[in-house]
């Protein structure tokens, strides 16, 4: 007998985790990948995507391309790797249309995870769009939507500084909401990619790109009582920007915090305080790529799904990254390694690493 229990941690500890998993309850794991201009080498009639065509600024290729698809299929596969089991559903962004989606998950390295598509064509001058990837034998596919941007008037955002000729002109991604059930429990996932910080007025956009997500999320809550939420996506701002913080209430970093039904826990603002990062922008560490929960995630009845600590059994989130995603030399040595650098295809990855967070009954 004693030597029956000295054997079984270490049974324990040689399982794979997807088996832990079976074993210890459902989970699963939900994230967010900003693919960086993913596109194919076609023209999409009204799009301005010609410096992604062969005989355009980026001379891009057939060739490429497929590098492009084979890189972001390896780092999802690696994910895999990591955590035992797939994605069950992942966010993505920087997609110019369906044509790349199909080609990705059709990815030898991942096309058994048998993704399925939620993609709309979006207003974007450039084309790139938010998409959803997921499982359908976790994820039960209901209803989704394309939420457009739009100047609202009922809003405490001051439009004073912008003309209406330049409303008219503006041009946008919509923000991808796709409802359904995982194990008969009722989530809405929210895929962003909300306004960049060129131009010098992404100030005034993006948190109101937050505010028109924070209300249809409300809406959703009052119309499926307990249904769980998450938000994701590249926000070009950090956890503590006031869109974050004031426009998605997801002001708190602690979890045990989070006790109104009209607050998101994002636990990326916890992790950015401790010096995490997703990306640099001018040579600063970012976390623009959030994954939020609201408090019906955070505070899940007993026995229903609720977020788990994934990092040393203290982080709520994390950020994914790889020796072979990141640079190891020159002046972007820790920094992602990206498809283009200085103008030249250099065949990385992509300037953001993924982040994720797992939930768990």
């Amino acid at each position: 007998m004693k030597k029956f229990l000295c054997i079984l941690p270490a049974l324990l500890m040689l399982m794979s985790p997807s088996l832990w998993a079976q074993k210890s309850g459902k989970s699963y794991v939900i994230g967010f990948y900003n693919l960086e201009n993913l596109f194919d080498t076609y023209h999409d009639e009204g799009k301005n995507d010609y410096e992604y065509l062969p005989d355009g600024g980026n001379n891009w290729t057939d060739v490429k391309y497929a590098k492009k698809l084979s890189n972001m299929a390896k780092v999802i596969a690696e994910m895999k790797k990591d955590n035992g089991a797939w994605h069950a559903v992942l966010g993505v962004s920087e997609v110019e249309n369906r044509h790349v989606l199909e080609d990705l998950v059709a990815e030898p390295a991942i096309a058994d995870a048998n993704y399925q598509i939620v993609h709309y064509d979006s207003p974007d001058r450039r084309g790139v769009d938010c998409a959803l990837f997921y499982r359908p034998e976790v994820f039960k596919y209901i209803a989704s939507e394309a939420i457009p941007f739009t100047f609202d008037v009922n809003t405490r955002i001051d439009w004073s500084r912008w003309t209406q000729e330049e409303k008219d002109a503006f041009r946008t991604r919509d923000i991808l909401m796709v409802r359904g059930t995982i194990d008969n429990e009722m989530f809405a996932f929210f895929v962003c990619h909300l306004p960049s910080r060129l131009g010098g007025k992404g100030a005034d956009l993006r948190p109101r790109g937050a505010e028109i997500t924070y209300n249809r999320a409300m809406e959703l809550q009052k119309e499926f009582p307990g249904i769980k939420i998450v938000v994701m996506g590249d926000m070009n701002d950090n956890p503590t920007d006031i869109s974050m913080t004031e426009y998605l209430h997801a002001g708190k970093d602690n979890i045990e915090d989070v006790k109104d039904d009209a607050e998101f826990f994002d636990p990326f603002l916890r992790m950015i305080k401790d010096g995490y990062s997703s990306l640099y922008y001018r040579g600063e560490g970012n976390i623009f790529d959030i994954v939020m929960v609201n408090k019906a995630l955070a505070h899940a009845a007993p026995g229903t799904f609720q977020i788990q600590p994934i990092v040393k059994k203290k982080y709520y989130g994390r950020v994914f990254s790889k020796p072979f995603m990141t640079n190891q030399t020159g002046q972007y040595k820790g920094t992602p390694f990206r498809t283009f650098s200085g103008g030249a295809f250099v065949g990385g990855f992509s300037d953001h690493y993924p982040t994720y967070i797992v939930i768990k009954k």
